[in-house]
């Protein structure tokens, strides 16, 4: 009797599971295309999640995700994006400018929605912002004005810290232009800039060696993929270096950092989760604009201040949408 009870239940566990199957084949297909780890920065998939269950749609009851995370290494991209494209998902969510760059490159009938920090007119993405054409539209911080605001922080921080490093990642695609960016803000605000980079762990501890040698006084950290799954290492290091860093993200300054300014990121990545449950639901890229961010967070650590001998003015504490002590 048990034999013929464990038999029917492997029997509807099997018609479960193969039924499960089924239901999930004719669900549509996003691919999440990522440069980054899955679970950096923190709360990424939540909110992408939580933009696409305002438009009502739910993972596995209304779509199949298929995610693909490169862990920093662009190079996994542009194959991750053909298979994608072999798979014929229905959207393709691209976060970061390389893993854009590789969908794009990968399709021109899929829509994609991408999260990007630099220009996506200047960088070939879209032709407008208020009216992307063809397949592609998505949200973008433009990380080359918060770079600006972010040495005006810093300098404001720190007055005398001079030069100032830039820490970015070489394979980033990005690399280039935010260091043009970066240099251009310098000259008006009279700041010497050191550009310094790292594309794996021991050049990011070879990157502060070399910024010590050259007398770097502050170092401001670009935003990338893996350079922020090395956060830790960063905050560790230049706690070790004694020096006042400008990162992008929060989560480094609750880490230990000095200091943050950047975007809401998690309203964007929820925007991104909109915008894909939108095309699901029948809209096209080209009549969805690019959307940017309108609010930005200063978060700065009084203890990582009082480490490295700052007192930070009443001026930006005044300013400060956190304050951690």
């Amino acid at each position: 009797m048990k034999r013929r009870q464990l038999f029917a239940f492997a029997a509807g566990a099997a018609f479960v599971v193969a039924w499960s199957a089924r239901a999930q084949a004719n669900l549509p297909t996003v691919g999440y295309l990522s440069s980054n780890p899955p679970d950096i920065p923190v709360g990424k998939l939540a909110d992408f999640k939580a933009g696409l269950g305002e438009t009502g749609i739910v993972e596995d009851r209304d779509v199949v995700i298929d995610y693909r995370f490169a862990n920093g290494n662009y190079n996994r991209l542009s194959a991750f994006s053909d298979e994608l494209v072999k798979r014929s998902v229905d959207v393709i969510a691209a976060s970061g400018m390389p893993a854009a760059a590789a969908a794009k490159s990968a399709t021109t009938s899929i829509p994609i929605v991408f999260i990007v920090g630099v220009d996506p007119v200047a960088n070939g993405l879209v032709e407008s912002l208020k009216a992307p054409t063809r397949n592609v539209t998505g949200v973008t911080p433009v990380v080359g004005a918060l770079l600006e605001k972010q040495l005006q922080l810093l300098h404001e921080l720190v007055p005398s810290a001079v030069p100032v490093g830039f820490l970015s990642n070489p394979t980033n695609q990005n690399s280039a232009t935010l260091n043009n960016v970066l240099a251009a803000a310098a000259r008006g605000l009279g700041v010497p800039i050191l550009p310094l980079s790292a594309a794996t762990n021991q050049e990011i501890e070879a990157a502060f060696a070399v910024g010590r040698e050259k007398g770097m006084a502050a170092l401001l950290v670009a935003g990338d993929a893996f350079l922020r799954a090395q956060g830790q290492q960063l905050v560790e290091t230049a706690a070790r270096y004694s020096v006042p860093t400008m990162f992008d993200e929060r989560e480094y300054v609750a880490a230990g950092g000095l200091i943050s300014y950047g975007t809401r990121r998690s309203e964007i990545r929820r925007q991104v989760g909109v915008y894909v449950g939108r095309i699901l639901r029948g809209a096209k890229p080209a009549d969805l604009p690019v959307m940017q961010p309108t609010k930005f967070d200063l978060v700065l650590n009084l203890n990582t201040a009082k480490a490295l001998g700052l007192t930070v003015p009443q001026s930006l504490l005044a300013r400060a949408d956190e304050v951690i002590e």
